[in-house]
């Protein structure tokens, strides 16, 4: 959240981040990270939850934050790799893995873009102690990749791909994100959108029906796609 200055409150959290840092965080903070990180997404899921294979690494004892990504790298000629950004992939979309994932990981921590329903952080993060990180709008991902220190592993390059690959990453002041769910499962998109949507009636008090409604079908406002 904001200080009385209006500016944004900055936090700085080493992985595996504690309950303790966790339940500090407000939302709206500014977040960065130091430690290690890893990308997890649908295909990682799939062979872990689904297919029932083991976890590459030892995720619990590894660290307990998740991204949710698609890295732009490239391999070395000794065999390792270089990742010069991160674009950070839609988490909604993978919202039914994630009680499982939960359990299976430890992950406490799971970021990505756009975050999801207030409904899911309240019935699936809340029990597991967890919190949702957001990227900031588009084209982020080279800031992001400054952040990124050395790839210390790739799991499953071979078979998932660059894009789906679990990459294990040490980063240092890897952001900025802002908090988008906190412990208690509330969302920031979700809080924003209601004190917005109190007062659109009145960004249209006084003005002519639109000139484009709904399909050319209604003069409602609430039903109309372009005013």
């Amino acid at each position: 959240m904001a200080d009385p200055s209006g500016k944004l409150k900055e936090v700085r959290l080493t992985t595996p981040v504690t309950d303790a840092a966790l339940r500090g965080l407000e939302l709206g903070d500014v977040v960065y990270l130091d430690g290690l990180i890893y990308t997890g997404r649908e295909s990682v899921y799939k062979r872990v939850l689904q297919d029932g294979m083991a976890p590459p690494v030892d995720l619990k004892t590894l660290t307990n934050v998740n991204f949710h990504c698609s890295p732009a790298a490239s391999r070395n000629a000794d065999g390792s790799f270089n990742v010069g950004a991160v674009t950070a992939t839609a988490s909604f979309r993978f919202s039914k893995w994630l009680p499982q994932w939960f359990a299976v990981s430890g992950a406490k921590v799971i970021v990505g873009k756009g975050g999801m329903s207030e409904q899911d952080y309240r019935e699936v993060f809340v029990p597991a102690g967890a919190v949702y990180l957001t990227t900031v709008g588009y084209g982020t991902g080279a800031l992001l990749g400054r952040g990124i220190r050395r790839v210390v592993d790739a799991h499953w390059i071979d078979d998932l791909g660059i894009a789906q690959a679990m990459w294990v990453l040490e980063v240092e002041r890897f952001g900025p994100l802002l908090v988008e769910s906190d412990m208690d499962g509330n969302s920031l998109f979700e809080r924003n959108n209601r004190i917005v949507n109190q007062g659109l009636a009145r960004v249209y008090e006084g003005l002519k029906p639109p000139s484009l409604a709904r399909f050319g079908e209604t003069d409602d406002r609430k039903d109309e796609l372009i005013g």
